[in-house]
Formats: C-alpha cells, structure tokens, sequence
C-alpha cells in the first residue's frame, strides 16, 4: 500500500524493536515491514464494537497514526462488547476512552480523534491523508458514503459488519478491485435489516471481524499476503464456519465502473429512502401522525383511555421490561395471530426502539386496521421518558 522507499520510512528506536520482536524475526514482516507499518495510517470509523479491537490491534501492532471519528459516549450496553471502554468509562465520549485506552497500550501511536457524525460533508477531509479507512459503522448510509468517498479518493476500505451471529469483512475500493456498491448496487428498503441494537449482537463476534479488518489494514500498509480484494468473507459464528464468495469488479458500477454517474457525494439517507421526521418547533421534538410519544401515550392512560398497547418484541425480551397492561404477539407471529387484536380499539404498537413496531403498523394497516400508532423511540423512550424504574437494554 505505502509507496515511501526504505530511505523515508521512519527508524524505530531500542523500545520499539523490543516492543515489536515478535514481528521483526518474521521474514515476511521483519524490518523493513515493521517499519512501513508505523509509517502507515488507518481512520477507523466508529470506536464501538468493529473499531474497539481493531484499533487495538493496530495500535498494538506499531501503526503510526490512528485516526478515530466517532460522537458516541460509553454506555452500559456497549461494555459487552466494545472493549476499548470500562466500567468507569460509562457516560465519557467514546473518543476520550479510545484515547486513553491506546496511549496506554502504545505511547508510540499518534491518536487523531474526530468528534463529529460523518457526512458528506466532511467524508473527503477527514479521509485525507490516511492510508487505509476502517469501516465499523451500522447502518447503510454510512457504508455507502464510506465506499463512495474510497472510491473518489483511491483509499482502500477495509469493511466489516455485524449482526447476531454473523460477520462480514472485505476489502473494498483497492486498485483494481470492486467496491461495496458491485455487490450491494442498492440499499435494502428502510427497516428491512434490523440494527444491532434491535436485533442483538454476540458479544465476541465483533472481535472477530475487527480483527479481521485490523489484519487486512496491516497487510495493506505492508504489501504482504492476499488481502481480501474480490474476496467476500462471511462468518458464522453459532456454527463456527468460514465461507467465501468471490467479487468482480463490475463495469457497470456507478462509482467505480467504466463510466461512473456518482462523481462526487451525495446525500445518502435520501438514497437510503430514510426520510427525516418533521420537526414539532413548538416543543423540539420530532412528530409524525403515525406516531405517539410515550408521554402522550402515558397521557392517554391516565386520562382512562384504553389503547390496545400491542408489544411485538420476542419473549425473552419481554421478559427484561413491559409496559403494563401490553399484549405480547412478537412481529413474525402478527401475521398469524393479527385477528387477536381489537379493530374497535386504537392500537399501540412498540419494540425497542421503533422499527420493528413501524413493520407492524404498516402490516397492520394491510389488513385493515386504520387506527394504528407507532410508540415513538419503543420502550427505551418510555423508561427514559415515564417509567425509569425499569431496566433498559
């Protein structure tokens, strides 16, 4: 990947020899590789549960400069998995544990830090100068800006996601090699896929993918091995197996084909068919008239209305917090069990957050059922909002 000669590569002092030996007696590392590796650079995007042990691990290994962007704090739920934050970390910016965490692995590694969302915006100057982008984002958008602004820029993207059980890694946007956009050409319809937070993750599978991703990068600042270019690495961790399908690059991309129509950022929720809720200037908060706040909801209740407050959560996450007087009929079973629900009551639906409950009330309406509310934010708003007696997940 780096092009420096052997002259402008940096030396490495006593520590830093005794430090990096393992390495430094490999023949396919050795010096001069140890050497390209702390004259590299890698921006991780995100420092959760992807961008936790690949940053790490790359610090861990030598690389010179870690860039890191994120504007997340610590927060209980993410101690499962995110190993570069602690218990006392909870409530401080991710970026400032991050920090912490890899100066006290590798005082040699320069730590950039970026406390802002990425956008389009901001994608080209906070990529610039870096060698290899990282990719540990969540959601659709983000991985289509990231590919994007890789393939304008001709920085190789070393990706990786997770969900459950199974993880993904590649490396996209190298010389030659396809993109993301060759094997996902368009996004899956809003809330197709559930995120992490709603559909759950193991805790040890992000390891896996990060590190994954950590070695592809090293490998690509080094000019070792086989990275994973045309090659699409899917892993199943309650199985344990490794499978691998092969990527061509396709001539017909529109960003890295033969004749490109994306040539410059876009706006990407808007690709992602995420539409933006209107803003309610009276109290700030976002509304639409398919959706009721839990305070609203609360209101209701305390008035002596009685909503038919439908949970479409699973069983064991019903067990963990419940709005009182809720009926359980989880998403996948509604479409059995849809002649349970009152069609002369107005119907609540909720899960965790929202997207699924949204599925619900648009199957809902389907079948007849015109009376349908969304509970804005799920049962996490209505514990942040009205009942924080309740443990949240």
């Amino acid at each position: 990947m780096t092009t420096a000669t052997e002259t402008e590569l940096p030396t490495l002092n006593a520590e830093e020899i005794k430090r990096y030996s393992r390495h430094l007696i490999m023949p396919e590392v050795g010096m001069d590789g140890q050497r390209r590796i702390k004259a590299g650079s890698v921006l991780c995007i995100g420092a959760g549960g992807l961008g936790s042990p690949a940053a790490m691990y790359l610090a861990a290994a030598g690389v010179g400069r870690i860039g890191i962007v994120d504007f997340d704090v610590v927060d209980y739920s993410n101690l499962q998995r995110q190993l570069l934050h602690t218990t006392p970390d909870v409530g401080r910016t991710k970026l400032a544990s991050a920090k912490d965490k890899i100066n006290a692995l590798n005082p040699h590694v320069q730590v950039e830090t970026y406390e802002e969302a990425l956008s389009s915006d901001n994608a080209m100057r906070l990529f610039k100068g870096y060698d290899v982008i990282l990719d540990g984002t969540d959601n659709f958008p983000t991985r289509y800006l990231v590919n994007d602004a890789c393939v304008l820029m001709g920085i190789p993207n070393a990706y990786g996601s997770i969900f459950r059980f199974e993880g993904q890694a590649s490396v996209f946007a190298a010389k030659d090699g396809p993109c993301y956009r060759c094997l996902y050409p368009e996004p899956p319809p809003p809330g197709l896929v559930p995120s992490c937070a709603e559909g759950g993750v193991l805790g040890v599978l992000p390891g896996v993918i990060g590190v994954i991703q950590a070695t592809e990068s090293i490998k690509l600042l080094t000019g070792i091995g086989q990275p994973l270019i045309g090659r699409f690495l899917i892993y199943d961790a309650l199985n344990m197996k490794f499978r691998e399908l092969k990527l061509r690059k396709d001539p017909e991309c529109p960003v890295c084909g033969t004749n490109p129509t994306v040539t410059k950022l876009i706006d990407y929720d808007q690709f992602c068919g995420i539409v933006q809720p209107a803003q309610d200037h009276s109290s700030g908060a976002t509304v639409s008239a398919t959706e009721i706040t839990p305070v609203e909801l609360k209101k209701k209740l305390d008035a002596g209305e009685t909503p038919f407050i439908l949970d479409v959560r699973e069983p064991n996450e019903y067990q963990i917090n419940k709005i009182p007087g809720s009926t359980l009929i989880p998403l996948g079973e509604l479409p059995r069990r849809y002649q349970e629900l009152p069609k002369d009551r107005q119907i609540v639906a909720h899960c965790k957050m929202g997207g699924r409950s949204a599925k619900a009330q648009d199957f809902l309406k389907t079948v007849g059922f015109n009376d349908v509310l969304n509970l804005k934010g799920g049962i996490l708003e209505w514990i942040d909002k009205v009942d924080p007696s309740q443990p949240k997940y």
